[in-house]
């Protein structure tokens, strides 16, 4: 029976046939708003790689300025070479060319260039302009040169720690380079050529440049020949001394600013030694920022503040010490074992009596003396901008006992780094305004030309009261100028505490004979400006007091230091005189005492024997008069 259609059912076939035929232009539709709009950019990126090769062109650094002006870094331009095995007709040819200018092994770079699996190769990076001319010429088909940034350090090992050095990839590994990293670092561009589907260039094709923008400069607080100084004489510490290393710094007490910081020993930045990693890290790191230590007789400028701003002491006040104070049943010794006898304040922070600032802290009790250490900034960080900078350890106050707060008293039971100590210091003889520490003077934006100044962060004012303030730099002053006004660099008011610290093995012990000596100096003493810190870790040549080992390198930095500022004498009629060294070996202690006191000499004295077994520094030696020598017995 053969089925009939009416014109209602032909209707319905239509109606279908439209409706599949919308749905199909509407997904099409739909398709192409994904495609063009929604995932337009991602293809036309995906497109615009696989039809164009690019190179990078690296942006150079920003240049660092010291606070004079003077470059202490700057970036110039290297080449990077790559090769695009497809583009390369006489493989052997171009590694035989390429291995001879680059220094590079042949196979290697022959079975780099061979293999056209991949689009593009990297042969050497930091490639110098003069070699990346000679492979230009070489007119070497598939052989390209991208444009690349080194940096150069003009000063070569100087201020190694703080400037740091960068990557082979042009970031900043350690110091300035790499806390600045952000800012100095510039945007990289491009240049894009035109290729078909097997990664060859297309002749006569387009070409696209997107030029690099240079990183932001930045000019330090550091000013190069002050950091000349100090470096020179830390070096002069290092062979005389015969020490495992030493630091040293110029700080402005008045701002935070720092005017030089180093270590020694360093290495050259544009030759950094990376084959030998532990030693790299060793003498990258800014040690008086990172690491903690027992400061000893320098943190009694910090006892004092306290006991004075706490209205327990005065200079009125005697102390009697007789070689030793027992507390808690534990008998601790002065360093002076035979004792002090009776001693005004004053005289007692010149001969840095332990017994005196044992009595202080016991005075202060543990809460006000936690109260004024936390003023003091101890136990937390500086906010200085270097990296890895260390917070110290302060013993969990619920935990101190009454011999524990004695020893803190002359900077025992106490770990910080120099960084706080030094900040601390500042903010007591200062007037008693606690400035974060800082390298970063300002920052040049590079396409604009601004300039950022950066101002000094106050974190605190009213630290100590001026009257605190002007007493300690009083007892600093006397502590370095014991034969007479301005005699510790002569005509100059210059005021200074020493320390010895004791250092501790890995098992928590004391290790034996192992000590870091100190010297802490302020200039003017009535009102510093300048501070001088100067720390030898394990000096080995026979003496460890900081009055033998660091005090006299600080003074030579502070001459060296007037001489560079052209700083007129307070006072033109100071002469020094100077001794020669009696040889005083065999004699009784006292009787040494006695011919040491008559020439006008002090002394620190290392055993508890009767008589003196040997002598530092020689007999014959010329000594000023004041200085402070070592007898052993």
């Amino acid at each position: 029976m053969q089925k009939k259609f009416t014109l209602f059912s032909l209707k319905k076939r239509i109606l279908a046939i439209l409706l599949v035929i919308s749905f199909i232009f509407c997904a099409l539709i739909v398709r192409l708003f994904v495609i063009q709009v929604i995932n337009g950019k991602s293809l036309q990126l995906r497109a615009t790689d696989q039809w164009t090769r690019d190179l990078s062109i690296v942006a150079p650094r920003g240049t660092i300025y010291d606070t004079t002006g003077s470059t202490l870094a700057v970036s110039y331009t290297t080449y990077n070479v790559y090769v695009r095995a497809r583009e390369v007709t006489s493989p052997s040819k171009v590694a035989s060319i390429l291995s001879q200018e680059l220094a590079l092994d042949f196979s290697s770079v022959y079975q780099k260039i061979s293999n056209k699996n991949v689009s593009e190769v990297l042969i050497k990076m930091q490639v110098d302009g003069e070699t990346a001319e000679a492979i230009y010429n070489h007119k070497l088909d598939g052989v390209y040169l991208a444009e690349n940034s080194d940096r150069y350090y003009p000063n070569g090992n100087l201020l190694t720690q703080v400037l740091g050095f960068i990557s082979i990839d042009n970031v900043g590994q350690t110091g300035v380079e790499a806390y600045y990293n952000d800012i100095l670092s510039g945007t990289d561009g491009y240049s894009y050529v035109q290729s078909d589907l097997q990664g060859k260039e297309i002749g006569g094709s387009l070409r696209y440049y997107y030029p690099a923008t240079a990183g932001s400069s930045i000019t330090l607080t550091i000013d190069s020949k002050m950091q000349l100084i100090l470096e020179q004489v830390l070096e002069q510490i290092m062979e005389e001394q015969q020490a495992k290393n030493v630091s040293g710094l110029i700080m402005n007490a008045k701002t935070g600013e720092i005017l030089s910081i180093s270590s020694k020993p360093s290495f050259d930045l544009n030759d950094v030694p990376r084959d030998d990693l532990e030693a790299l890290f060793d003498q990258s790191r800014v040690k008086l920022v990172t690491d903690i230590y027992e400061p000893g007789s320098t943190f009694k400028i910090l006892t004092v503040a306290a006991a004075l701003e706490a209205g327990v002491c005065s200079l009125d006040d005697t102390f009697y010490c007789p070689g030793y104070r027992i507390i808690d049943g534990e008998r601790i010794k002065c360093w002076k074992t035979i004792g002090h006898g009776n001693q005004t304040l004053a005289e007692a922070f010149s001969n840095s009596c332990n017994c005196c600032f044992m009595d202080l802290a016991l005075r202060l009790g543990v809460d006000r003396f936690y109260e004024y250490m936390e003023k003091f900034g101890l136990g937390q960080q500086t906010g200085i901008d270097i990296s890895g900078e260390g917070s110290g350890m302060l013993m969990a106050k619920s935990q101190v006992r009454t011999v524990d707060l004695a020893r803190m008293g002359f900077g025992h039971a106490v770990a910080l780094t120099p960084i706080q100590l030094l900040t601390a210091v500042a903010a007591i003889v200062n007037g008693g305004t606690y400035n974060e520490p800082h390298i970063l003077s300002s920052i040049t934006d590079a396409t604009s030309g601004e300039t950022q100044t950066i101002e000094s962060s106050v974190r605190s004012t009213g630290v100590v009261s001026s009257e605190t303030s002007q007493t300690v730099n009083y007892l600093l002053e006397l502590a370095e100028n014991k034969t007479g006004k301005y005699t510790f660099v002569e005509g100059y008011n210059v005021g200074g505490k020493t320390g010895t610290a004791q250092k501790y093995s890995e098992s928590g012990g004391i290790a034996q004979g192992k000590y870091i000596s100190s010297f802490i100096g302020t200039y003017p003493a009535d009102d510093p400006e300048y501070i001088v810190f100067i720390m030898v870790d394990e000096p080995s040549a026979g003496a460890y007091y900081g009055s033998i080992v660091a005090a006299p390198y600080g003074k030579i930095v502070f001459s060296n230091l007037f001489d560079y500022l052209n700083e007129p004498k307070q006072d033109e009629s100071v002469v020094i005189e100077y001794v020669d060294m009696p040889n005083v070996v065999g004699l009784s202690l006292a009787d040494a005492a006695v011919a040491l006191k008559n020439l006008g000499l002090y002394y620190e004295l290392d055993g508890e024997g009767e008589y003196i077994t040997s002598q530092l520094p020689p007999a014959g030696t010329s000594l000023q008069v004041g200085i402070t020598v070592v007898l052993i017995t």
